[in-house]
């Protein structure tokens, strides 16, 4: 890592040691509050849903610290600045190796608790497993789910920070409940109603339900708050002439200013905005502008932990703050750091300085990308996976994992361990002092690959035990293997998705043909494509039609899957002159698999 200039491509960022974490408490409510014992024969927890007194969210949800892989670093021109950060992971394991107190502004748009298939956007297994969970124990489970994470959406919040929760009447009434509890009653400042015109069919036997609910809460009382403006009514050709009234004059008459009310109507992403990217949760840009105008300061930090197409992010970047996110699904990052380039791109006159961003995977790493790193880089990201310590003892031996002497092979993935480092690594065992003093004699060998003379080499050494004092008992791990993971696995007992957490992965190899139909119109195919990871299929494909240095897809081209289609492998597009074009394919799988193919062709 560049101390100057933060992470570049093919960097890790190591877990933070667990004791550095600090931890938030529950808010300490007055008596008068706090809900009874029983109402009537039925129990009332005091504490969230989810919450052990001695081990927090803990109990439920361990924690995994695995580091984090910088897959991408985008250059805007402003290297020197700390760059924005772009995660694909698990968002309850991604926070909790962020910095407390590190945040000024949190809005989230969770899933809502409207059925499993309603939430699954993108189609990604990973998305599909960890929504899963969510619904097993119905609104008790959503709870506790969504409980663990506020928790730790509250220890990142600076002292003058908010957090703003998106949700709708399905668990709106529950989630204010259990944000009263997490972040104190007095702590609650708005129930804001984004009320909308559009969407939803005309019920026959209710009202048709136009609105979602916004949660607004703070810290304590010195909390960031910047007051919003909004026309109230028409006065007519006299002014109002009040003191403390603002007023503004046009063709229409004279009109009141006002504060801003908790009823906001802003229409939804129409199928014609000029925003819209394509998948139905997407929310308009006017109502982040709104939220982020109101409760954070220019260059302050704004989190968006449900990023899905990246509307926080890229309203957050045009309004010159920094901003962090994250998402579960592997297209819905690739969507969000399209629409992030674009708008750079597509910007003009700005007035501050737009910094780097990185994409930054959790928990399922690019093999081919590891592969690229210099070794001890290599080195020590296996060791932070593998729980084990980087310890330099001996040139040959990189690590320990409690007493055991670790050594990692080369990054190659083809690159076999062989019968000669078998021999250098039992060598450098028994130079040790545990090996002289305590007798001390395993080691353990990591690697994606162990040639036949290095397993059998090891078979010899161990054979030794029963003749020779020389012996030394080697064990060789595939990095790829479950026994590399067993030790996240096993945390696996209450959740599922910890079985896929530390998994690796490939690029799809995309192969783009093309043909011309008419004048300047072609027919891009990448139906050729292969994909390389196991038991996976392409969900989504991105298109730029005028690829330069960075990738950004023309418009209309970056989410083309859909929930009965599928993605699209074949598109047209019409070049508006002939000559030579870059055209730039990205594609991506249903495991997180991310593959990108540049062509040139003469279009005519």
């Amino acid at each position: 890592m560049n101390k100057a200039t933060g992470p570049v491509e093919g960097d890790f960022i190591a877990p933070p040691e667990i004791e550095e974490q600090g931890e938030s408490s529950l808010p300490q409510q007055e008596e008068f509050w706090r809900p009874p014992v029983r109402f009537g024969s039925v129990p009332v927890e005091k504490e969230p849903l989810g919450w052990d007194r001695r081990q927090g969210f803990h109990k439920l949800f361990p924690r995994v610290m695995l580091p984090f892989q910088v897959v991408e670093r985008v250059h805007f021109g402003h290297g020197e600045l700390e760059p924005n950060r772009l995660f694909w992971g698990d968002n309850l394991h991604v926070m909790r190796q962020l910095p407390s107190e590190s945040i000024d502004l949190i809005y989230i748009d969770p899933p809502f608790f409207s059925g499993r298939d309603y939430n699954v956007i993108f189609g990604d297994q990973n998305e599909r497993r960890s929504f899963s969970d969510i619904w097993e124990d119905g609104m008790p489970g959503y709870l506790i789910w969504l409980n663990a994470r506020l928790f730790e959406m509250k220890r990142l919040l600076k002292k003058t920070g908010s957090i703003l929760v998106h949700c709708d009447w399905h668990a709106s009434h529950y989630i204010k409940v259990e944000m009263d509890k997490i972040f104190g009653h007095k702590s609650f400042i708005n129930e804001i109603v984004w009320c909308y015109k559009s969407g939803g069919a005309s019920p026959k036997r209710y009202f048709s339900r136009k609105h979602d609910t916004i949660f607004f809460y703070v810290l304590n009382n010195s909390y960031y708050y910047e007051s919003q403006q909004e026309k109230s009514y028409n006065r007519g050709l006299k002014p109002y002439r009040f003191s403390g009234v603002t007023e503004y004059q046009d063709s229409h008459g004279w009109h009141t200013l006002v504060g801003m009310k908790d009823y906001w109507e802003i229409d939804m992403v129409g199928r014609t905005s000029a925003e819209r990217i394509g998948y139905p949760t997407q929310k308009p840009e006017k109502l982040l502008t709104r939220v982020i105008n109101s409760c954070s300061p220019i260059g302050g930090v704004v989190a968006d932990f449900f990023c899905g197409g990246g509307t926080t992010a890229a309203v957050a970047q045009r309004l010159g703050r920094r901003w962090i996110t994250c998402d579960q699904s592997r297209v819905a990052v690739a969507v969000t750091r399209d629409r992030l380039t674009g708008q750079v791109e597509q910007q003009t006159g700005a007035v501050l300085p737009v910094p780097d961003f990185t994409v930054e995977n959790w928990g399922i790493y690019e093999a081919q990308r590891l592969a690229q790193a210099p070794p001890d880089q290599f080195r020590a990201f296996v060791l932070r996976c593998f729980g084990a310590r980087i310890e330099q003892q001996d040139e040959s031996i990189h690590g320990t994992k409690g007493s055991v002497p670790v050594w990692v092979g080369g990054s190659g993935i083809d690159t076999a361990v062989t019968e000669a480092d078998v021999s250098t690594f039992a060598n450098a065992i028994r130079r040790t002092l545990r090996y002289q003093q305590d007798n001390l004699r395993d080691g353990l060998m990591l690697a994606w690959a162990f040639a036949p003379g290095a397993c059998e080499a090891a078979e010899r050494l161990r054979v030794l035990e029963q003749t020779d004092v020389n012996f030394i008992r080697l064990e060789q791990v595939r990095i790829d293997s479950s026994r590399f993971r067993e030790h996240v696995t096993a945390l696996s007992t209450n959740h599922a998705d910890y079985e896929n957490f530390l998994t690796f992965i490939q690029p799809p190899r995309v192969e783009v043909g093309y043909r011309r139909v008419s004048p300047l119109t072609y027919i891009f195919d990448v139906s050729e494509t292969a994909v390389m990871n196991s038991g996976a299929r392409i969900i989504n494909v991105q298109w730029d039609f005028s690829h330069g240095q960075l990738f950004s897809s023309t418009k209309g081209y970056s989410f083309t899957a859909n929930k009965k289609k599928g993605p699209k492998l074949q598109v047209k597009f019409k070049f508006s002159q002939s000559g030579k074009r870059r055209i730039a394919c990205r594609v991506q799988d249903d495991l997180g698999g991310d593959g990108l193919k540049v062509i040139e062709i003469e279009v005519n």
